[in-house]
Order: structure tokens, then sequence, then C-alpha cells
């Protein structure tokens, strides 16, 4: 099954595209002929790998400021785009990393407005776009294995990422019915520009050796199951947890 050709021409848009998973999963879309929609809050990054990606043979790819902790912007965003996409790609995502004791109310809400309320959001507004064309489509929603078992000191983000889990199987729910799928794709630890230098000291070395798999992942690790969830490759499947870990969760205790 080629997973990339059945996301051809299709209009998919990704939150938090201007760094990280978000910019790979708009890199990916892309290469494979999606028309992606860009969207975060700087513009001027989006702008430059929109141009990058339409340079490299992207069918289109656009780009949109927007704040994901904006219910406003979250409804003028979904308003303003020209046509219902086909698939919603709810990445945008913060941590907070502090010891549960030293952290601030304030952090504590931007973690939970910026993961569960803007995804929650924006796949609402999605879905009504989707019922009033009478059509169905797809949301991924970017979790992770925290929403499953816990690390110390990312309290508020664990709590956001169990909370996707719930709010994931509670729209797959209500929206089936509709033709609409929602699942969850839900990353182990991936090596990125950010982490890589905490891995590579003691403890985070420590930290890699528990994964069963003794290596941390990479994003194009994430990239089949991604596409599995986005397209019509599995049209059957909604509400589902895919972790993608090397088998960090099923580590011995």
């Amino acid at each position: 099954m080629d997973l990339g050709a059945r996301i051809a021409g299709k209009h998919v848009v990704v939150t938090g595209a201007s760094s990280g998973l978000g910019t790979h999963f708009a890199t990916l879309c892309a290469r494979h002929g999606a028309n992606v929609i860009l969207a975060a809050r700087r513009l001027d990054r989006l702008e430059a790998l929109a141009a990058d990606l339409r340079r490299a043979g992207a069918a289109s790819a656009t780009a949109y400021a927007l704040d994901v902790t904006d219910a406003d912007a979250i409804a003028s965003f979904v308003a303003a785009l020209p046509e219902a996409p086909d698939v919603l790609v709810n990445n945008a995502g913060i941590s907070a990393a502090a010891p549960a004791l030293d952290t601030s109310v304030a952090d504590f809400d931007a973690v939970t407005a910026t993961n569960l309320r803007g995804p929650f959001l924006l796949a609402v507004e999605t879905a009504r776009r989707w019922r009033a064309a009478g059509r169905g489509g797809s949301i991924v929603n970017i979790a992770s294995i925290l929403g499953l078992r816990v690390a110390g000191g990312v309290a508020s983000y664990a709590v956001s990422k169990a909370a996707i889990r719930q709010m994931n199987a509670a729209l797959a729910l209500e929206w089936a019915r509709f033709g609409i799928r929602v699942n969850a794709l839900a990353p182990g630890y991936i090596e990125t520009d950010i982490n890589a230098d905490f891995f590579a000291t003691p403890a985070g070395e420590a930290m890699v050796k528990r994964i069963p798999m003794r290596r941390l992942g990479r994003p194009e690790d994430l990239d089949a199951a991604f596409l599995l969830l986005a397209t019509d490759a599995a049209p059957w499947m909604t509400g589902v947890f895919l972790p993608v870990d090397g088998g960090h969760l099923v580590s011995g205790l």
C-alpha cells in the first residue's frame, strides 16, 4: 500500500507548522503532493517554509498566522479557508518543564490552552464546516506517550496529553456518524535540535537505555503511522490512540 499516494491532492491543515514535528508533517504531506495549509504564530517562518515547499514541488502551500489559544482567531481561521480541508493535524503544543510544586498558574493555563483547548476548538470548527458541507474528514491529534505514562517535571504537559486522549475518543464517538474520523498519534521520545544536547548527557543517555529499541525516535519513524491515520488507508479506524515509541510503553517498571 502506497500511503503517500493517498495524501496527494488533499488539503491538509497543520498547526504548529513553524518548527519541529509540525514542519516535518507539513513537509511530508507536501512531498507526496498534498496542498498544505501552514498555521502557527510565527508567520515569517511559515512563509519561508511555504516558499521552500512550493519550490520543492508541493501542489500548494499557504501560510496563516494563528494563535491556537485565541478562540476568536481559530473561528476566523477556519472560516477563512477557501474550502473545508480534508485533514486537520492538531500539532501545536508547548511544555512548561518544572516540578508541579514550582508550576505557576500562568504556566499551567498556557500549556492546557495550547495543548488541549486549542485542538478542541479547531476540531469543533472544522467539524462544523464538514457537517455543513455534508462531507467527512480526518483529524489527527498529535499526542504523546506521556498521555499514558508519566515522567517527572512535566505534570502540566502530561495532564494535557492525557486529556487529549479522552477528547480524541469523545469526538470520535460523536462524529463517526458524520464520516469524521478522529485519531491520535502518540510519539515517544523523538530526537530534535531542541533536545539533542540533553540526550547527550548522562541523564539523557540513561533515559534512552530504558527504551527497548535502545535509541531515540527520528521524525521519519512517525511517517507511516501518521499517513495511515490521516488518509483513507484506514477508513474504519477512529478513536485510536496510537503510540510510536520504540517499545517505551512496554518497558519494565
